[in-house]
């Protein structure tokens, strides 16, 4: 963390291509933030980040993720909670073009497996990945708005989005419930053949609508 502030310090009103030079992964105690693309200038698609948090961190406990569909149901609560929390920043920092954009991929109503957020069965790991607009003026850096969102604004969405002592607990155990109901559901229909009644009675209905259709 300390190293990216001295880089920030050390190009800012530089020229925006100077920006690449911050591409890679620094330690911020709680959460790893990852520079993984840079945009051009300020008027180009946003750079993107991710945010590695380990369990110690959200402390989400493993019941949660261990299974598949649980753990995609998970994973979307907590992308709609970064979602959420994101929004008061949008553009908070300032600058030209796309500067201070923070934003993740906001999902529909299915609840899907995204890349956006996802959780590391195996050893824990949150990882969310974000676009964030470099600030600048014109096109010089402006390093002191990037620091806004890389060290007040960025730690405040995985402070309380990310983290279970901070979210509410019972909607997740409810989202987590829903995967499993669904789950069994699907199961039943499957057992009982009805998911094949209900292909073959869509195929009757298509044919029925539209006879010159093979």
């Amino acid at each position: 963390m300390q190293r990216l502030k001295t880089m920030l310090n050390s190009i800012d009103h530089k020229g925006y291509p100077a920006y690449k030079g911050l591409k890679g992964s620094y330690d911020f105690g709680d959460y790893r933030l990852g520079i993984d693309k840079v945009q051009g200038d300020p008027f180009a698609s946003p750079s993107r980040i991710s945010l590695v948090v380990p369990q110690s961190t959200h402390a989400i406990p493993k019941e949660f993720y261990e299974q598949k569909h649980r753990r995609i149901a998970v994973e979307d609560h907590l992308l709609r909670l970064v979602c959420r929390e994101s929004e008061p920043f949008n553009f908070k920092a300032k600058g030209s073009g796309k500067s201070g954009l923070i934003a993740v991929s906001r999902p529909g109503q299915e609840i899907v497996e995204r890349s956006a957020c996802h959780i590391n069965a195996k050893n824990g790991e949150l990882t969310v990945r974000m676009s964030v607009g470099f600030p600048a003026n014109g096109r010089s850096i402006n390093a002191r708005e990037l620091g806004k969102i890389f060290f007040q604004f960025i730690p405040e969405i995985v402070h309380h989005a990310c983290c279970y002592a901070n979210i509410d607990a019972q909607k997740l155990q409810r989202a987590a419930d829903l995967a499993d109901d669904q789950r069994y559901i699907r199961e039943q229909m499957a057992e009982e053949g009805i998911l094949l009644l209900l292909l073959m009675d869509q195929c009757c209905r298509a044919r029925m609508e539209y006879p010159n259709v093979q």
